[in-house]
């Protein structure tokens, strides 16, 4: 399976147990884990010709599944991360001030048409010496606010050319 592909997870409750999660590997394998109330976990391999059938498993109590989940799991988010890493290399930040008495004084961060004309995302305003994050198109700007903004050189340098005007 390619890493853009998600791989469905079966979850079934086991009464009186806890819990079954199991998937199909790129190979065909079922693979599952059982979480039993107690904490204990069981990671379990099942037939391939009969998928009901557990052909081998282990046990591994509280801290030992949270260590290999850990080990798993770091190993997964840092290749994640490194193509992240990899995606938005060419992504900037940049600062933009509205000017008391500019074109956009006194109106919405809409009226800017950035993000449609750009392509830049404007993802948080200072005002005030404060910090408002994800602001929505409607926002009011006034004069002596901070624009943060993320996209490419090109967009960013558009950006200033749009706040200009």
């Amino acid at each position: 399976m390619s890493s853009d592909e998600s791989i469905e997870v079966t979850e079934v409750a086991l009464p009186g147990i806890g819990l079954r999660h199991d998937f199909v590997t790129s190979k065909g394998r079922r693979v599952g884990v059982v979480s039993h109330r107690s904490g204990k976990r069981e990671l379990v391999i099942y037939d391939q010709e009969d998928p009901d059938a557990c052909v081998d498993s282990v046990t591994l109590t509280g801290d030992e599944a949270d260590t290999l989940a850990e080990y798993l799991g770091t190993h997964r988010v840092m290749e994640r991360l490194a193509t992240l890493s990899d995606q938005v290399s060419n992504l900037h930040t940049r600062k933009f001030p509205v000017s008391s008495g500019s074109r956009y004084d006194g109106k919405t961060l809409g009226d800017t048409h950035v993000r449609t004309r750009t392509g830049a995302s404007i993802v948080a305003i200072l005002r005030d010496g404060e910090a408002i994050a994800s602001p929505t198109p409607d926002f009011g700007l006034t004069g002596n606010d901070t624009l943060i903004l993320v996209g490419t050189d090109e967009a960013l340098s558009a950006v200033g050319e749009i706040l200009a005007e």
